[in-house]
């Protein structure tokens, strides 16, 4: 479904001066059948499920700072408290 469609692939034709063979002169202009290029995959051990798996590994990446932002953010507010917190308990103290 998601995997992409290419074209066919151009055949090349080898001039048969290039070839190996000692049963054709090299001057010979006829038609010898064309060699296949072969088709190379990018990454053949990547299956279909390549995309899955990155996508998840990239939700969980996100996920996992979004956790670590409400964390921080957690501790920040729980200092800000203690330091409040300390201040006006050190005002009570010094009306004596």
């Amino acid at each position: 479904m998601f995997r992409p469609k290419y074209p066919p692939l151009p055949t090349a034709q080898i001039p048969s001066h290039l070839t190996n063979s000692s049963d054709t002169p090299a001057d010979c202009h006829c038609q010898h059948p064309a060699a296949p290029l072969l088709a190379r995959r990018i990454a053949p051990s990547l299956g279909a499920g390549a995309g899955a798996v990155a996508a998840v590994v990239t939700i969980g990446i996100v996920l996992t700072a979004l956790l670590a932002a409400v964390a921080v953010a957690a501790v920040s507010v729980t200092l800000a408290t203690v330091v409040i917190r300390t201040l006006l308990t050190g005002q009570h103290h010094c009306r004596r």
